[in-house]
């Protein structure tokens, strides 16, 4: 008889102080790594996200991984398949892989919650975006637009496909 594997024996206990956790300026708002694909077995990541009015996804589709909203704070829209549909405060949205879909924040401001399965596309944001220190008040001015063409290849190399431009708010 052999014994399987489960996931747990790939997952290493975890605890990790907010200042302890890695965070980066994507997309023009401060996304926290808040678990991290590494720290269980490649099974999961969560990020949160702080965005204000405006800050979006381009369109796109993940190939590998599904992708779960958890709205905290603000409102968003998410399109999928042609559909607009508000998130509000305990709002989950819960994307199948290969769905197109996008986002969009429309509050002031917003704070939510991606969680990633599999993980992934923590180290995606963690390359593409720009390094953020406490206490994380305003995004610096100085940083560099992201450029379409390198995002898009950056997230190919993670199994993410642009389809097109972020909606607006």
């Amino acid at each position: 008889m052999t014994a399987f594997s489960t996931p747990a024996e790939f997952i290493s206990p975890t605890v990790l102080a907010p200042e302890e956790q890695k965070a980066v300026w994507f997309l023009g708002a401060l996304v926290t790594q808040r678990v991290s694909s590494e720290s269980t077995g490649g099974a999961l990541a969560v990020l949160e996200h702080r965005g204000e009015r405006g800050y979006s996804s381009p369109l796109h589709r993940h190939d590998d991984d599904d992708e779960t909203f958890l709205v905290l704070d603000g409102e968003l829209r998410v399109e999928v398949g042609g559909e607009k549909r508000s998130a509000g405060p305990g709002s989950i949205v819960v994307l199948p892989k290969a769905l197109p879909h996008a986002f969009v924040v429309t509050s002031p401001t917003a704070r939510f919650l991606t969680l990633h399965t599999p993980g992934g596309f923590d180290t995606f944001t963690l390359q593409a975006g720009s390094p953020a220190a406490p206490p994380y008040l305003v995004m610096p001015s100085d940083l560099p637009p992201l450029d379409p063409a390198e995002l898009a290849k950056a997230a190919a190399s993670f199994g993410i496909e642009i389809l097109g431009p972020p909606p607006t708010a």
